[in-house]
């Protein structure tokens, strides 16, 4: 049986408990259970602060951990979309309350106190998960402050439009493996968007290309929403003229003519591969 090394907490010398009599290792472990306390943290292939990040983890996010290493690494599984990788051990901290909200808005600010001038304190970006105690005047008081009230919403409220979701990160420069409007990648943005309206969806384009919607025959026939796929890229059908998508090309998501972004991407050696629908 072949597993997927993006989502199996697998290594050579090291497995979770749960694979064992499944894959090869030295020694299998149970994970230990933390909480990303960063508002995101990086995940990347290998303990180096220079290693490739492969996606981010964001404030509140589940993490089984199953190896500190003594240069400050954690090594775990996001529980979320099931990523593996090398996380700063700095970023997690043992669990507390369970999530109650979700950050709604692009990014918000925790105060430390009642008062928008008091020095923010953290930064959660959106999808980020807090648990809040009570409210208070326009504050909803956090786990980790005061964080302006109407940039939350129940973790059970969800949106109810992907793509307007999407189009809030307009503008928001391309980042491999980023997961916010400090940087973004393609699938990134159409995880967070689908996430934000209570969709599951994997992380990477080849993952959500298997697993996202059914397939759609023509691309005469795209509509609102549809997932247009390439090896290695995915865009969301903005209108029946345009597409909006997280590209290196312009380095930020854009909204460019269907037909151009098609003619553009076919230079450079790739065709559309599928379309999803929803």
């Amino acid at each position: 049986m072949t597993f997927d090394p993006r989502i199996t907490p697998a290594r050579p010398d090291l497995a979770a408990k749960h694979l064992e009599g499944k894959v090869a290792a030295a020694r299998f472990v149970e994970g230990q259970e933390r909480e990303v306390i960063d508002a995101q943290a990086p995940v990347r292939r290998a303990p180096r602060p220079d290693a490739e990040q492969m996606t981010e983890a964001l404030m509140g996010e589940r993490v089984t951990v199953y190896e500190l290493d003594d240069d400050g690494w954690a090594w775990g599984q996001l529980e979320a979309d099931g990523y593996v990788g090398y996380m700063p051990a700095s970023a997690l901290i043992a669990p507390r309350a369970a999530p109650t909200h979700r950050v709604a808005a692009l990014r918000t600010l925790a105060f430390p106190g009642p008062s928008i001038k008091l020095p923010p304190v953290a930064t959660p970006p959106l999808g980020a998960r807090l648990s809040v105690l009570r409210e208070q005047e326009r504050f909803a008081v956090a786990t980790i402050g005061y964080v302006p009230a109407g940039h939350l919403a129940p973790r059970d409220r969800a949106e109810t439009d992907f793509v307007a979701v999407a189009e809030r990160f307009l503008g928001t420069p391309y980042l491999w493996g980023g997961k916010t409007n400090l940087g973004l990648d393609c699938s990134a943005l159409v995880q967070v968007a689908l996430n934000a309206c209570g969709i599951a969806c994997p992380r990477d384009s080849d993952m959500q290309e298997r697993a996202v919607g059914a397939l759609v025959t023509s691309l005469s026939t795209l509509e609102r929403g549809d997932l247009v796929f390439w090896r290695g890229h995915v865009a969301i059908v903005h209108d029946a003229s345009t597409l909006l998508h997280a590209n290196a090309f312009a380095m930020a998501v854009t909204i460019e003519p269907i037909t151009a972004a098609l003619a553009r991407i076919r230079a450079s050696g790739s065709d559309v591969t599928s379309v999803r629908r929803l």
